[in-house]
Parts: C-alpha cells; structure tokens; sequence
C-alpha cells in the first residue's frame, strides 16, 4: 500500500490523486487536503462567475473525490496545522499541489496606493475567496485600467462592463453584483506592452465582449499590424486577432467603453489620497519582439488599477523555493525524496486547466520509480490521530456536498448557487 498526501484541491491535485488511482489502483490511499473547507480551488475561486460551463470539470473530479481510496481533507492548513516534515513521516509521497494563488507585486511607484489591486484579489472578491471579502474595490470613478493582455484580464474588464442582468445563472457573490450594480465606471482601458500579434486572449473569451450589453470594446487600426501578417499565427491566435480587427473596423458606441491599448507600458500611478491617474509610456518592438519605451507618455484618469500580470506561489517552510520564478524548486516535479510538485507550484502560473492533468500523470508515475510498494507508514490513520490532539476539524467531502447542497437551496431561480463567503458560514452550513 502506498499513502499519498497531495496538498491543494484544485485541478493539478485531483489530476494528481486520479492519476495515483489508475497507477496503483486499490493499493494506495491518497488524501487531498486543503486549507478551505470547499474543494476545487481555481474552479471555484479563480474562473469567472459567468463561465459555469468551465466548472463542470469539477464532475470528473467529484468521481475521484467519491472513490474509496481518495478522501478529501478540508479545513487544514499546512504550515500551520502540520508541517510538510509530518506530512512526509505520515505518507510515502507528499505532492504540492497549491497552485499560485498570490499576485505577482507590480513594481512601479503609486503601486502602493489604494485602489490598485492584484487581479488575484480582485478575482478572488468577486468569487466570494474568505480571504478577499473585505477588498471593497473603488468602483466610484469614471475609469479603470486593466494591466495585462491575457484572459484573466478580459475576466475583470467583462465583470466590470457587465449590468446586473448579464450576471443571471451566475454564481457571482451577493455583495460584488451590489457593488457592480452602483458602479461609475465608464472607461475601462486594457494595457499590453506588446502588440495585437503578442497577445494572450483565446477567441471564445475576446468574442463575449462583442455581445455584451452595455460596454462595447474598441481598438485603434493604427495598432494592427498588416492583415497578411495575421497567415503567421497559428489558427487560435488568428482568429483572436480577428476578432481585435472586428472591433477596430466596426466601433460601436455604447455608454461603456472597453479600449485595447497595445504598445503600452504603465510607468507609474499618480494620486493624492488614492489612485487618480495610471501614467503611461509608448513602447515599441525590437526584432526579439521585446518592448522598449519611446519616451512619449501619457496620462489615463482611473479610480481602480486592476494589475493582471501574473501570479507567483508561497513559499513553504523546509520546501526549497525558486524566488526568481515564484515556484518550488523542482526537477521534472521532483523537490526533495518523496516531496513533489506538480501544476502551477511546479512550473509557474502556464497554461490551462486541463495543462494540469498530464502533470499530474508524470508525478505519478515519478513516485511510482520512487517509492516501494508496501509502506509501514500510517498515512491518512496517522494524519487524523495526529489532527485530534491539535483540535483540528477535519471537513471530508460528503460534509462539502452538505455545504453545496446548503448554497444551492439558498440561491433564486437564476443563478446556480448562493456561495457561503466565509469560513464560519461553510462550517455553521455542515452542523445544520
């Protein structure tokens, strides 16, 4: 028997625990354990309320999930609850499986001010992240700005252009519909350093912004390059660009504006008490197709600084840590003997959801060359004795489904579910 600990719940972990079950079968018990007491991290917390199509994947992992030989172990932090050093005299392999849920810092001056925001922050406040419920994001200005050219920042500038209305059969947290419901904001501007033809937004999210109701996307023909040049461009990014070009040959006046300003690179913010202006240099490309400052700046009047540039993964104690890239130190998923990392906390924040699953098939045939088949470890026996004399309340995932069951009986006829937005409400849910 093998006893496996994979840390975090989103889609690398439970790749991760369904790859274990097809490598060993029923000779190995993986426990998925998560600081929160609900499963799925970048499922619930990271995709866009208005994409429930995207969250049915968490049925393929609610299967693993169900199985015997997987348990989910909700409301444990590791770190503070247990040490990865317990965790590794408790199982034969111990995954990091935790995604990178924190943003990557924007290093200008002013980015300090109030009203500039990380996107993972942003995105985890209108998810209804226990972490972020309290942001209470600026939306009392005319203007924001968006930093970033990939499609985590046509999520924020989709929610933020969206009415009320858009957001039927959502699951939107209460308090962000109410707060994007009173919204000033008029002008959204989206920055990328680089070009139409450098971007990293898929076609189905940049068509959403042609068909929304009140906001209208709009972008400068001077910005694109030669239309022959788009036959370079492998088929995705090509119909991306032509979606760009659509927008640009077909302006649409609407009372909210989505402008796409490329060769643009924030230099610094500028405000008194709070954010009121993003300043901004043109760029240009050199050969490499790296961006280089002109000298000509601008000013764009903003209230709210969404920065989406990125994301980086925490350190854990006792794990080695790549600073430069802001991901644990690895080889082929390799940490340290018999500590793994796999999906975002292995390689960085690239690719998709489903980029994780043959990731999570590599670690396990790693620890299948690496462990022996028979452990005298006491895995998942030793972790709960271990987690009851620390007081800690275990939350399996028949205790999340009583959760779900409870948000979705609180929700109206149009929308999926009604989200508990903090930890005693999830817990309080489980004792009813």
């Amino acid at each position: 028997m093998r006893h496996i600990a994979v840390i975090g719940s989103g889609p690398a972990g439970y790749y991760t625990a369904e790859a274990c079950q097809k490598a060993f079968g029923d000779e190995v018990r993986v426990d998925v354990i998560d600081r929160l007491p609900v499963p799925y991290g970048l499922i619930r917390f990271g995709v866009a309320p208005d994409h429930q199509s995207i969250k049915n994947v968490a049925k393929r992992y609610e299967m693993v999930a169900l199985s015997d030989n997987v348990r989910f172990v909700g409301n444990v932090a590791v770190g503070k609850d247990i040490s990865i050093a317990e965790l590794q005299s408790l199982y034969d392999a111990v995954v990091l499986a935790t995604g990178a849920p924190r943003d990557r810092p924007l290093d200008i001056p002013g980015s300090d001010l109030p009203g500039v925001i990380g996107s993972a922050a942003f995105v985890g406040w209108y998810n209804g992240h226990p972490e972020f419920t309290d942001l209470a994001p600026p939306l009392d200005a005319a203007g924001a700005v968006i930093i970033g050219n990939g499609n985590v920042a046509l999520d924020v500038a989709r929610i933020l252009a969206k009415t009320p209305a858009e957001f039927a059969d959502s699951d939107i947290v209460e308090y962000a519909l109410h707060a994007l419901g009173g919204s000033a904001i008029r002008h959204i501007s989206v920055l990328g350093r680089r070009g139409p033809h450098q971007i990293a937004m898929t076609p189905k999210e940049l068509g959403e912004l042609a068909h929304l109701e009140r906001a209208a996307p709009r972008v400068d023909p001077a910005d694109l390059p030669p239309q022959g040049d788009d036959a370079m461009l492998e088929p995705g990014m090509r119909k991306s660009v032509t979606h760009l070009r659509g927008f640009a040959a077909n302006p649409v006046a609407k009372p909210v504006t989505i402008d796409f300003d490329f060769f643009a690179m924030p230099v610094a913010i500028e405000g008194g008490q709070r954010v009121e202006r993003m300043i901004v240099e043109r760029t240009v490309l050199d050969a490499e197709l790296r961006s280089h400052g002109t000298g000509e700046r601008y000013a764009i009047p903003c209230g709210l600084v969404v920065s989406c540039i990125g994301y980086t993964t925490p350190p854990i104690e006792g794990v080695p840590y790549e600073h430069g890239r802001g991901r644990f130190a690895n080889v082929d998923g390799r940490i340290l003997p018999g500590l793994y990392a796999v999906g975002w906390a292995r390689r960085g924040p690239t690719g998709t959801i489903g980029t994780n699953r043959p990731d999570g098939y590599m670690i396990a045939d790693a620890i299948a060359a690496d462990t022996p088949g028979h452990s005298q470890k006491p895995g998942r026996a030793g972790l709960d004795s271990l987690l009851a004399t620390r007081n800690v309340e275990i939350v399996t995932f028949r205790d999340w489904q009583k959760i779900e069951a409870a948000e979705v009986a609180r929700a109206s006829d149009r929308s999926p579910r009604k989200k508990f937005t903090n930890i005693d409400e999830m817990i309080a849910a489980l004792h009813k």
